[in-house]
């Protein structure tokens, strides 16, 4: 065979890999609105940058006539590419193969470049579509899963984890995804659960639609499973594009810094009206925060889910950080088992990729109730209280309304390592409302009413004008500057710059514990 029929046979190969399950399987993908893997590569991607990796792994399984079955790229796609010039790694299961089934060594093509990824610290995208395990390959299938767990874990806190679910993606194949940073899902694509209808129709009885029970509503809305909800796959690419360029490409750099024309020194007057005369009224908190950060960009994560706390990313002088937020439109923006658990996860995400966290504060407590005692309030608020201890990255929180009891210190007081805690006039900090406190501290007044002209409201108004502002706290040293609202840009962005340098160590230890 002379080079030139070499050449032309490489070429050859090359074309039948890429074609996948062939042309009938893709056309059946986009009848349903749905691309292939490589498509989906090359729109992520920077133009021209992807280069794979593997191309011509094939299986080994002999079982059930897979011998005469060919599986053109193993039903997965890897190699690495670029995403606005940083480089990353990706892999894209190929439902078009063997309904992207994961046999030995499809899970093998998804370990090296894990593993590469992690040696090059650059994040890692894994775009899912799949069947689920390999039947055929039994057990060596299920290793395969075991693996890609593995490997996971490993790489959890060392560089960034995006999962992608563009089709199917169930039974323990749903487990890869959940171990990863961030989960993005499309709307009517996107599948997730455990057990599918069927065998929950089979063993409980009851009736379910696929999309009902792990659709990208269900997940994003209520389930809390995932972080983002697309109308399409373009609007998904998008929005993991518009991630990744808050965050780090590993735990050892910084976030990207991304120059602005928004004046760090801008006043914005309209934050002096924002806060309503009556303490019991709401406001957005998302109008707050648009109000304080660079262009008004605001990137929220987990937007659907656990309202009352707002999770998201967005920039102060052109730096990245990471914004926890009570939300008075939503509850009174108490704190409760969900919102926790979204919060003290995202805390943590930001402290492994040296994001800084700002914090901002309108929280009248934890939410009382008998299913959220039996649910583990205590158990899942505690995980907050872990995740701000536990932080050492800079830690500011900006306190503009209410902050009681427990949830004050939930929200990352001074005690659990702010390093700046910065109030507005309006601010209240205290054990509880004026109401509550006045019924206790004045109960024998209120009682016997020694003073009738000294009425209940007199007491309540006594309390709030000693004790419902940011003053004592301030006295103490908890609160370290109370400003206008109008200064809280400068302010925010100053004290950022001052904590750039910030060192804290932890004592030496295996690792923690925290209240799962």
């Amino acid at each position: 065979m002379s080079t030139q029929e070499k050449i032309d046979k490489l070429a050859m190969l090359n074309r039948k890999i890429e074609l996948g399950g062939g042309s009938e399987a893709i056309e059946k993908q986009h009848k349903i609105g749905k691309q292939t893997a490589r498509e989906r590569l090359f729109k992520l991607l920077d133009p021209g940058s992807f280069t794979e990796l593997d191309k011509f792994v094939a299986h080994h399984c002999t079982n059930f006539d897979m011998a005469n079955k060919e599986a053109p790229g193993e039903g997965v796609v890897t190699g690495y590419g670029t995403i606005a010039g940083r480089l990353v790694f990706i892999y894209s299961q190929d439902f078009t193969v063997l309904g992207g089934s994961l046999g030995e060594m499809h899970a093998s093509k998804i370990c090296k470049v894990m593993d590469m990824a992690m040696k090059m610290g650059a994040p890692i995208i894994g775009i899912n579509d799949s069947g689920g395990a390999r039947i055929q390959e039994a057990v060596n299938a299920l290793s395969g899963y075991g693996k890609i767990f593995h490997a996971n874990t490993m790489a959890s806190g060392v560089i960034p984890q995006i999962s992608v679910i563009m089709g199917p993606c169930a039974g323990g194949a749903v487990y890869s995804p959940a171990l990863t940073d961030f989960i993005f899902m499309v709307n009517d694509i996107s599948k997730m659960f455990i057990t599918g209808p069927q065998v929950i129709k089979a063993v409980t009885g009851e009736t379910v639609s696929s999309e009902a029970l792990g659709g990208a509503t269900t997940h994003n809305a209520t389930s809390g499973v995932a972080h983002f909800a697309a109308e399409d796959e373009e609007a998904c690419v998008r929005q993991i594009q518009q991630l990744l360029s808050y965050l780090p490409s590993n735990n050892m750099e910084g976030a990207p810094c991304v120059p602005s024309d928004d004046s760090s020194m801008r006043m914005d007057e309209a934050l002096n009206q924002i806060i309503p005369d009556n303490p019991n009224a709401a406001y957005d908190m998302v109008t707050v925060i648009r109000h304080i950060v660079d262009e008004g960009q605001f990137f929220q994560v987990q937007p659907d889910y656990a309202g009352n706390i707002i999770t998201g990313y967005a920039r102060l002088g052109g730096h990245a950080v990471g914004i926890i937020a009570n939300q008075p439109k939503v509850m009174a923006g108490c704190l409760d088992i969900n919102a926790s658990d979204k919060s003290a996860r995202f805390i943590r995400f930001c402290d492994a990729f040296n994001i800084p966290l700002l914090n901002i504060v309108d929280v009248p407590g934890f939410l009382p109730g008998v299913n959220q005692e039996h649910g583990g309030i205590i158990r899942h608020g505690a995980k907050m209280l872990y995740a701000y201890s536990e932080a050492t990255v800079p830690k500011i929180t900006l306190v503009t309304r209410k902050a009681y009891g427990g949830s004050y210190l939930a929200m990352c007081s001074k005690d659990l390592g702010a390093d700046q805690v910065i109030a507005w006039p309006t601010a209240e900090i205290a054990v509880m409302g004026a109401d509550g406190a006045a019924s206790i501290i004045f109960r024998k007044e209120i009682e016997g009413a020694e003073n009738p002209e000294v009425t209940r409201q007199d007491l309540i108004d006594r309390y709030k004008e000693r004790f419902a502002t940011p003053y004592v706290a301030a006295e103490s040293g908890f609160v370290d500057q109370v400003i206008e609202p109008r200064e809280t840009r400068p302010r925010l962005i100053s004290a950022l710059e001052m904590l750039a340098t910030k060192r804290e160590n932890r004592p030496a230890k295996k690792h923690g514990n925290i209240p799962l």
